[in-house]
């Protein structure tokens, strides 16, 4: 799987995903990745979908895996980037409301404090 980590803060991880989908080929790759980046202490994590062109229900859940961990640690994940037709998907499988969104990195990471 194709992605980039950067701490553009000491609190902050931007996780972008270099890839077109997020399917069942590599949804365990990132799921894999995330439980790191969680695991790491990070307070927010900012990923970055604006490359995903297409996410099936294995990526939907990747993402929930990520929020389900972040909460544990007490952290908060922001997604960025969503194109219309995987958000159309998170409004089907009722799980928009439970992210936070932002349009790009920058402006996330304006939102933060800390």
């Amino acid at each position: 799987m194709n992605f980039e980590v950067s701490r553009p803060k000491k609190s902050v991880i931007v996780f972008k995903i270099g890839e077109k989908k997020i399917d069942a080929l590599n949804s365990p790759e990132l799921k894999a990745e995330f439980l790191a980046l969680c695991q790491s202490g990070v307070k927010f994590l900012i990923v970055d979908l604006s490359q995903v062109e297409y996410c099936d229900s294995s990526g939907l859940s990747a993402l929930l895996f990520c929020r389900r961990r972040m909460n544990e640690n007490k952290g908060e994940v922001m997604l960025v980037g969503v194109r219309d037709k995987i958000l159309n998907l998170m409004r089907i499988a009722r799980i928009d409301s439970i992210f936070n969104f932002s349009g790009s990195v920058e402006e996330a990471l304006s939102k933060i404090k800390g």
